[in-house]
């Protein structure tokens, strides 16, 4: 049997073809509103919208965000594209396309604001970082950066502590503290240390304990300090359970007089936890009977 000699299209020629039909659809779309001829350019140009998403994948955001940022790009560029200039598509779509992801990247991709000028740096200086690790196998430095910039070393610097503000993290995630334990990142926070306030009031109640008799000390300290009740001191001093109900209150009456007195004669508030003032007031005590 003869063989049947296939006929095959140079490149040239396949390109030809293609624009020709591309500016067939586009002249439909234009001059008729043809919806059906819209939906086939935007199906013909979809790779072109999948190559420029996959530019920035490393930019920390999922593929198929980009990936539909980048399609609406592609639709803006059908809908704005006037065949007539004599322009390619390609030509035309690509910077639709790019100016649409970089303005999704300034606008929504921040976690908080940031003026317009830090971002656009910051992601510059992260293109240029992936780009030169793909060139050179490593992470280029903060000098080589800015020399491929043409930017300054601060700049630079400016710009990747900008670009930390670009993704948030949640609190609970895994985080190595100093040990190599695995905690998460809200206990690496630090916190009020309450007895700060603790150490202000021993030094003041401290300094009102001494002016009291001595009498009166005993009685705190063994009422807060060895957690003594009243009928237990009375029996160790010898007196009524009344009277060391009397001591008390007069005690820690003076001392409020006292730690409220200023010694230019002013007044300040009197101190919010009065039984944790009692019981540094005992401590101060038993120190100096001690």
């Amino acid at each position: 049997m003869p063989r049947t000699r296939e006929r095959v299209e140079s490149p040239e020629r396949l390109e030809d073809t293609g624009r020709l039909e591309s500016q067939e659809l586009f002249r439909r779309w234009r001059k008729r509103g043809d919806r059906q001829a819209r939906d086939q350019l935007i199906e013909r140009f979809l790779p072109l919208a999948r190559k420029l998403a996959h530019r920035y994948r490393g930019a920390h955001e999922p593929y198929e965000d980009l990936l539909q940022v980048a399609s609406l790009g592609l639709v803006k560029a059908v809908d704005r594209f006037e065949p007539d200039r004599g322009t390619a598509f390609s030509s035309f779509a690509v910077p639709t396309i790019l100016g649409e992801l970089k303005r999704y990247f300034r606008d929504l991709g921040w976690s908080v604001h940031v003026p317009r000028g830090a971002q656009e740096r910051a992601l510059k200086v992260e293109e240029a970082e992936q780009k030169l690790t793909t060139q050179r196998g490593r992470p280029p430095t903060v000098p080589e950066l800015a020399e491929y910039l043409e930017l300054s070393i601060e700049e630079v610097l400016d710009a990747l502590e900008t670009a930390g503000a670009h993704h948030a993290v949640s609190l609970d995630a895994p985080h190595s503290d100093d040990d190599g334990e695995q905690t998460t990142l809200a206990s690496s926070f630090g916190q009020c240390d309450e007895r700060y306030e603790l150490i202000e009031d021993g030094l003041t109640i401290g300094a009102v304990a001494r002016q009291l008799p001595h009498n009166e000390r005993e009685v705190l300290e063994l009422r807060f300090v060895e957690d003594m009740t009243q009928t237990q001191i009375a029996e160790r001093i010898g007196v009524s359970q009344m009277q060391v109900s009397r001591i008390l209150r007069h005690a820690l009456s003076r001392m409020s007089e006292l730690a409220q007195a200023e010694p230019n004669g002013a007044r300040k508030p009197a101190p919010r936890r009065h039984r944790g003032a009692r019981r540094g007031g005992a401590r101060a005590t038993r120190s100096r009977g001690s």
